[in-house]
């Protein structure tokens, strides 16, 4: 009986982009629009467990899809400026976006201010529902961040670890790898798969912000304040192993100075909402926790209670206005 061999690396992917006759079909777009579709489920899921439709998702989806993307790109853009600016940069190449490169923080500032518009064009509050929709944001990135391995970007440093992965010289505007003369993939070495640690973190962060929201009683605000520090958290470790070209500020990539300080705006957040104390009122909700029925059973009581201390009260007053 032999045993279990393991592989020396991870594969990459030759080919990123299929065609359907003249129609382009790119890995990197349906790995975004499955998170996207993933991200709605998982929010529209968690606003009926606070008493919701679930409908309210789809009246701020689009507000926040387009500026999210919007965002995302011009982020990007602004910290990569040499690639579209610099000596043999292109500036056409700004709005292809389906060649990849939409940085996060942008996708997040603008997609939150379409939210916010959303929410105040149809009546719901901000706070609940992007408190709601954390745990599918991180998981809508970790679907993202496989584009980046269809791209063969996003790596780490050079590993021969079994995990490494094996990266391609890469034709951008062909989507697939560069072939050698034998029409052999070209190959530039084993390197640690970044992008995979960050998808993972991703997930591993929602599974935390779920269990959290359902053990403990956050006030508005508060969840989605865990999921900036949460994933900020993860993306300084990742962006210091990363080797692709990027902005240096103070000797470090600008995205190592980015995620602290966006840390530190979550944990200021967290804090600001702690003390307000305005805790979300939930209505009937169909996967209420046992924590929740225990407070509603409690509350129901204190109210059973005032209102019979009332009666009481009450009464006696009623019967000295009768006449004899």
């Amino acid at each position: 009986m032999t045993g279990l061999v393991l592989p020396a690396s991870l594969p990459s992917p030759v080919t990123g982009v299929w065609w359907l006759g003249p129609l382009p079909v790119r890995a990197y777009a349906l790995c975004i629009l499955l998170g996207i579709v993933a991200a709605i489920w998982i929010t529209s899921r968690r606003i009926r467990a606070r008493g919701g439709t679930g409908q309210e998702i789809y009246d701020i989806a689009l507000w926040a899809i387009i500026l999210g993307i919007l965002g995302g790109r011009l982020y990007h853009v602004i910290s990569s400026p040499r690639a579209y600016f610099g000596q043999d940069g292109n500036i056409a190449d700004v709005v292809k976006i389906w060649e990849g490169g939409l940085g996060i923080w942008g996708a997040i500032a603008l997609g939150a201010v379409g939210a916010w518009i959303g929410c105040r064009r149809y009546g719901h509050n901000f706070l609940d529902i992007a408190d709601a929709m954390a745990p599918g944001l991180l998981v809508a990135q970790a679907l993202g961040r496989w584009g980046n391995w269809f791209n063969n970007e996003l790596y780490g440093g050079p590993s021969d670890a079994p995990w490494a992965l094996t990266i391609h010289q890469w034709d951008q505007s062909a989507g697939e790898a560069v072939r050698d003369a034998d029409g052999n993939a070209v190959v530039l070495g084993t390197f640690q798969p970044t992008f995979l640690y960050e998808s993972l973190w991703c997930l591993l962060v929602a599974g935390v912000l779920l269990v959290l929201d359902r053990r403990f009683r956050f006030a508005r605000g508060q969840v989605i304040a865990l999921y900036v520090m949460g994933y900020t958290l993860g993306r300084l470790f990742f962006e210091l192993m990363r080797t692709d070209p990027a902005e240096v500020v103070f000797g470090q990539r600008i995205n190592v100075w980015v995620s602290i300080g966006v840390f530190l705006i979550g944990l200021a957040i967290f804090l600001a909402m702690g003390r307000r104390k305005d805790y979300p009122v939930r209505g009937p909700a169909l996967d209420l926790t046992v924590r929740d029925e225990a407070e509603a059973e409690v509350d129901h009581g204190e109210g059973a209670a005032a209102v019979e201390e009332v009666g009481q009260d009450a009464a006696p007053r009623g019967r000295s206005t009768r006449s004899p």
